[in-house]
């Protein structure tokens, strides 16, 4: 099957209106990606080394390969298919999500070494693919925000250059400088790749026409399937990168399962309230897993069962208030057009996330569970990783442009896919 079917050229667009690739530059994506590959591989020539076990224990080696197909599923099936919420753009959200997860692995996997020990050569055990996927949900939420508006080598150029910024900011800002807590990533993953997609946004602008902006019945429940995915993956992805079999490991799972329980019913709740009584099939298919946003910065403290639930709650109810009432005034007062929601669903919940993980080193002890982190560095840390995304995200944003090219239509899969002669009578 073709890859690619680009779009025809029009004519210019005023400025901030998005456009898209067109034959002429259809030749760049495969530049992009080839050279992307070949600069990995040349890389993992020089300093990866073969692989080894992490933990030295097969039953822990063992829980961690279960661990990282738990939460490669979450991007490949769970960020893909909460993503086909586009009534036009089903195989865009699953293809480009493989893309940007495949490429995105592979690049993080070579750049995050870099910034924690310089030029050393470094094993390619499962912890650093269990990293990379967590290094790749940055990129997805930003995607999220950019999704049916830009094309394949902008977003080739998104994963290449958030990658270094990810990374960068991750090991040398939060973790050899402030030291932070926050076995989730509430902080270190959603709410920089939240604000850097945020940004890149805002830079590429706002589409000229979103008559495709729309979802179908079919689309909204393959959406659903991505729900489902990822809130059943969550745990694993908080919890993974502590040991299994230690008090602080089941504390993380059991906090951010009940933080997801408490996220999904809280959501039910308001969406009732907020549209006549009625469900909305969009705050279902994201507010329900804001509460493993939120809870990842103190999952594994020690903040009894009560302590999670609440997070969820709050987190769920600020979610789907985000979508009924917050993403309309950025739209229309800002110009800041966020396809997915993703300052609704990874936005506002990790910034209560993070206030939270400010707060509870000063209200809990320690106990069994994980060690507590310094409020003050806790705080430094969310300031720290909003500069580092709206400002990366920004440059990054610039380049990206670009790439862009002339066309008027967007979300649509036929802009860049060969699609079935039924595309145009889809439900």
């Amino acid at each position: 099957m073709a890859l690619l079917q680009a779009g025809e050229c029009v004519a210019a667009a005023p400025a901030g209106v998005i456009r898209f690739t067109s034959p002429a530059n259809t030749k760049e994506f495969v530049y992009l990606v080839v050279v992307a590959q070949l600069l990995v591989i040349i890389g993992f020539a020089f300093l990866a080394k073969p692989t080894s076990l992490h933990y030295k224990d097969p039953v822990l080696d063992a829980q961690l390969y279960n661990i990282l197909v738990g939460v490669s599923l979450m991007m490949f099936v769970g960020f893909g298919y909460l993503m086909t919420f586009l009534r036009w753009y089903g195989l865009g959200a699953v293809g480009f999500t493989m893309l940007v997860t495949a490429l995105g692995m592979q690049v993080s996997l070579l750049v995050e070494p870099l910034f924690a020990n310089g030029t050393q050569s470094f094993e390619l055990d499962l912890m650093a693919f269990l990293n990379a996927d967590f290094a790749v949900a940055a990129f997805l939420i930003s995607f999220g925000g950019l999704i049916g508006k830009v094309n394949p080598s902008q977003l080739v150029v998104l994963v290449c250059f958030e990658s270094i910024f990810y990374c960068a900011n991750k090991q040398l800002l939060l973790t050899k400088w402030l030291n932070i807590v926050d076995c989730g990533g509430t902080i270190i993953i959603h709410m920089f790749g939240a604000y850097f997609g945020l940004t890149v946004a805002k830079v590429i602008g706002v589409p000229r026409t979103m008559t495709k902006e729309t979802s179908s019945t079919v689309s909204d429940v393959f959406s659903l399937i991505g729900t489902v995915f990822l809130w059943l993956y969550w745990p694993s992805f908080v919890g993974g990168s502590i040991p299994a079999g230690t008090v602080e490991s089941e504390t993380a799972l059991t906090n951010t399962i009940l933080a997801l329980l408490g996220s999904t019913v809280t959501t039910f709740a308001v969406t009732a309230a907020l549209n006549s009584k009625m469900l909305s099939a969009v705050d279902i298919q994201n507010a329900t897993l804001a509460g493993g946003v939120s809870i990842g910065a103190i999952a594994n403290l020690n903040i009894q069962p009560c302590g999670a639930l609440i997070v969820g709650c709050v987190a769920g109810m600020v979610s789907a208030v985000g979508y009924n009432k917050v993403q309309t005034i950025l739209l229309d007062s800002f110009g800041l057009h966020d396809s997915c929601g993703i300052h609704n669903l990874h936005g506002m919940p990790s910034l209560l996330g993070g206030v939270a993980s400010v707060v509870v080193p000063i209200v809990v002890t320690q106990g069994e569970a994980g060690a507590l982190g310094k409020p003050g560095n806790q705080l430094l840390g969310i300031f720290v990783t909003l500069a580092m995304a709206i400002a990366s995200g920004g440059l990054t944003g610039l380049a990206m442009k670009s790439f862009q090219e002339r066309d008027e239509v967007g979300m649509d899969d036929s802009m860049f896919w060969t699609v079935a002669d039924d595309f145009d009578k889809a439900a």
